[in-house]
């Protein structure tokens, strides 16, 4: 296990844990190095990563170590059943799988919801859309960029004048602005790290030189790290008011929502929109100027193009971290009532290839299939459409060699997830996605939103298409949505005060058409999010989900094209091989969901384990 060794004011030695990392010379003077696993993320996912007598990766290859077998237990049950299964496929954008999977039974059977439901369905992802990127950037993502130990050197009056400051750049008053808030941080911090107890801040590579950041403004990353600790309780807690729980949402249901008495009483709504206004002063008092200030201070990254991968073959778009360049959205958050596939889309379907904003494609669900030639899964020898797609494991191991470490089968089957593609292409899904398609469609209110940031930063749109560009993306998004949402909850309040309480549409499941197929095809926080069903005789005869992560983290297809997460480690400078900061930083950048893109069960179909739940007990 990777150490690293901090010294504080007072010279006390700080021990911290990393990921495993195995450095390992190859021929040329290149190095193999293995991360395993990857932190602060949810799942399990191994990077390997060669680089070259300079740091530079040179070729990366990306492994979920967990296997998927969610759609085999969809088979044979009622498909109004599949959505409360379905959320268990993730353990953070629960509500969201749920609901993609009742609206694949919605698109089966023709069914369109009424306008309450519509609205709470809205505000229900909007709250996870806040609540999840909020967690992303400040407790998954953050220590990539903010160096703990180094704010213990600040000066908290400094520190304060700093917050001002950036906070003044994304116009907007600070959330944290006061010389004492900053110094009782940092007293409880230069505390901790004296006494060794670090706790939540013990896993960094503290002290890697390719930290930007000054300890002032290292202060005041730890600072709103802490506070939203707090404000993501809160979000949680707006998904709850109409979703009836967070996490497992149960409220949403085939024709509509439940939650009729939650959406008639103004205190639940008044409940509602004022922990929105809650988060959203934090959002853009603290969350906004700390991605201005990242922004700037790691822009030199952002605008490498020397370190850019592109699927246009090294045009030198965009910055460390580009990757690909192919962005998708099926869009997603309906502003009307003409029909799921129908409405205006807060966010736009497209997709733009290379970093082209002058081009926008429209989304074609026939073309979308999945490439099993590197994972390991037996195919057909094709890429497989969703509605006709296999999910049958085919593990073949590692290769351990004699110098103790275990391999992947690069040139084999390396990895459980599988490869999507978009008529033959590898995409990128995601935030930045969604920015870049309503950008390049010219979606005013997207427009203005992105625009924005890039005047008060000073940067080029190019800036985007990078580990930089990623994160800040999801900034963007979420300024927006807490925005959109304030509108949407007076939207729902004068519906219902107009005398509409109406909050489900009802259909006959017996009179509709039992031998048919529907798909669930919207956005989750993290991207692109379909759900797949065949339904014959009133059951499931197949069920397949191509989730975000599956997008972003699949490995290379038969044609050796790299996933997004391969493709955008490529050209990357590694400062320390045994501190793969830079590695991390990236891939955190896409906030990776391996537990969405695969799930765990026997593979020999092994009995795990048997529950009997008696009703009649009283918890």
């Amino acid at each position: 296990m990777a150490e690293n060794n901090a010294t504080v004011e007072n010279n006390t030695t700080v021990e911290e844990t990393k990921e495993e990392v195995a450095p390992v010379e190859k021929k040329g003077g290149k190095k193999h190095i293995i991360v395993d696993p990857i932190t602060r993320i949810e799942g399990h996912l191994r990077i390997e990563a060669v680089i070259d007598e300079n740091n530079t990766i040179v070729d990366a290859f990306s492994s979920s170590t967990m296997f998927r077998g969610m759609e085999t237990i969809m088979k044979g049950r009622d498909p109004r059943d599949c959505g409360l299964m379905a959320m268990r496929i993730c353990g953070v954008c629960t509500g969201t799988h749920y609901q993609r999977s009742i609206e694949a039974v919605e698109d089966a059977f023709n069914v369109t919801i009424p306008k309450n439901a519509r609205i709470v369905r809205n505000l229900i992802q909007g709250a996870l859309y806040m609540h999840d990127h909020l967690v992303h950037f400040y407790h998954l993502h953050a220590l990539d960029f903010v160096d703990v130990i180094d704010a213990t050197k600040a000066d908290p009056k400094k520190t304060a004048e700093e917050a001002v400051k950036w906070a003044g750049v994304s116009g907007h008053k600070p959330y944290i602005s006061a010389e004492a808030d900053f110094k009782a941080v940092q007293d409880r911090l230069v505390k901790f790290a004296n006494e060794g107890r670090l706790g939540i801040f013990g896993n960094g590579y503290w002290g890697n030189k390719n930290y930007h950041l000054t300890p002032e403004q290292n202060l005041i990353g730890v600072a709103h790290y802490l506070k939203a600790l707090d404000i993501q309780r809160d979000l949680a807690k707006m998904q709850a008011i109409f979703g009836g729980k967070n996490p497992h949402p149960q409220s949403i249901v085939v024709g509509g929502v439940t939650c009729v008495q939650d959406i008639k009483n103004p205190a639940r709504i008044a409940l509602f929109k004022q922990l929105l206004k809650d988060g959203r002063e934090f959002i853009k008092g603290a969350y906004l100027p700390d991605v201005y200030m990242a922004g700037t201070m790691y822009a030199k990254e952002a605008t490498d193009s020397d370190a850019t991968y592109t699927a246009t073959k090294g045009k030198g778009v965009g910055g460390t971290g580009g990757g690909i360049l192919n962005y998708m959205s099926y869009g997603d958050f309906k502003l009307d009532d003409t029909g799921f596939y129908n409405a205006e889309d807060l966010f736009p379907s497209g997709i733009v290839m290379g970093g082209d904003v002058s081009k926008v494609l429209e989304v074609d669900s026939q073309k979308i299939t999945e490439d099993v030639a590197h994972a390991w899964y037996e195919g057909t020898g094709k890429p497989e459409h969703p509605y006709v797609g296999t999910t049958i494991p085919k593990y073949t191991g590692l290769d351990k060699r004699d110098d103790g470490y275990a391999y992947l089968k690069t040139e084999e089957k390396y990895s459980w997830i599988k490869a999507p593609l978009y008529n033959g292409e590898k995409m990128e899904v995601g935030p930045l996605a969604r920015m870049v398609v309503g950008y390049a469609k010219g979606d005013k209110r997207i427009t203005k939103y992105v625009a924005n940031f890039l005047k008060r930063s000073g940067l080029p749109i190019t800036v985007l298409f990078s580990t930089v560009g990623r994160t800040a993306g999801r900034a963007i998004e979420t300024e927006l949505m807490s925005d959109v949402m304030m509108d949407w909850v007076d939207e729902l309040a004068k519906n219902v005060a107009n005398g509409d309480d109406s909050t489900w549409t009802e259909f006959d499941f017996d009179e509709v058409s039992v031998d048919c197929k529907g798909a669930g095809m919207a956005e989750a926080p993290r991207g692109a999010l379909g759900h797949w069903m065949v339904i014959k005789d009133g059951k499931v005869t197949n069920y397949q989900a191509i989730v975000p992560s599956t997008w972003n983290a699949g490995p290379r297809d038969e044609k050796g094209q790299l996933g997004a997460y391969e493709a955008a480690l490529i050209g990357t400078k590694v400062a320390d091989p045994e501190q793969p900061l830079e590695i991390i930083r990236t891939i955190h950048s896409f906030d990776p969901c391996i537990a969405c893109a695969v799930h765990v069960m026997d593979t020999k179909g092994k009995e795990l384990a048997v529950y009997k739940v008696d009703p009649t007990c009283a918890f």
